[in-house]
C-alpha cells in the first residue's frame, strides 16, 4: 500500500485497515482514513415540486448541517450505482435515477462531484445514525440556510432549473 506514512489529522502512524471493504491507510489514534486517489463524489437531489429531501450530516465535513445523499464513488463502482447504494445507506430508501443534474469541480478541490436527480422508490427514509442524524423534507421556499456545502444552492438552483425545462440530462443504465 503506497501513502502517506502519518495521519494528517494527528501525526499518528497509519496502519492498513479493513475499512468499507478494502484495506485503507487508518490511523489507529483518531480513525483518519487516508484515501489513496483523487475523489469522485456522487449526490442525488431527491425532490419534486413539493421539497427536497435532506439529511443533517453527523459526521465532517459540514457535521451538524443539511446536505444531499452523497459520498465517494468506489473505484471500479459505475457511479449510478455508487448514487444508488449512498442514498440508501445513509436514508434507507431504494431510489431511482431521472436524469443528471451536473458535474461540479473547484479550483483547488480534490473532489469531482457528479449530481443525479432521483426519486424515491421504497422504503421510509430513516437516518442511518453513522453519517446522517436526522432526514427532513423541506420546501423548496424554505430550504434550510445552514447548508453543509458552498455547491449545495448551486446545485439546488440547477436542479431547479433543468426539472422546470425538462432539460435534466438522460442516463443510461449501468451496463
Amino acid at each position: 500500500m503506497t501513502s502517506a506514512a502519518y495521519c494528517l489529522q494527528c501525526g499518528t502512524q497509519l496502519e492498513a485497515r479493513r475499512q468499507e471493504d478494502r484495506d485503507r491507510p487508518t490511523c489507529p489514534s483518531c480513525g483518519f482514513i487516508h484515501y489513496l486517489d483523487p475523489k469522485v463524489a456522487v449526490a442525488v437531489v431527491l425532490g419534486d415540486d413539493q421539497g427536497v429531501l435532506l439529511g443533517r450530516r453527523c459526521i465532517d465535513p459540514g457535521s451538524g448541517l443539511w446536505s444531499f445523499p452523497a459520498g465517494y464513488v468506489n473505484r471500479g463502482e459505475v457511479l449510478e450505482e455508487a448514487a444508488v447504494r449512498e442514498v440508501y445507506e445513509e436514508l434507507g430508501v431504494a431510489v431511482r435515477l431521472t436524469g443528471l443534474v451536473g458535474v461540479y469541480s473547484e479550483r483547488d478541490q480534490p473532489v469531482v462531484l457528479v449530481v443525479y436527480a432521483g426519486e424515491v422508490q421504497g422504503g421510509e427514509p430513516r437516518p442511518d445514525g453513522r453519517e446522517v442524524s436526522e432526514v427532513r423534507r423541506f420546501p423548496l421556499d424554505g430550504l434550510p440556510l445552514d447548508l453543509a456545502f458552498p455547491h449545495d444552492r448551486r446545485v439546488l438552483a440547477d436542479w431547479k432549473r433543468a426539472v422546470r425545462a425538462g432539460s435534466l440530462i438522460r442516463i443510461h443504465d449501468p451496463v
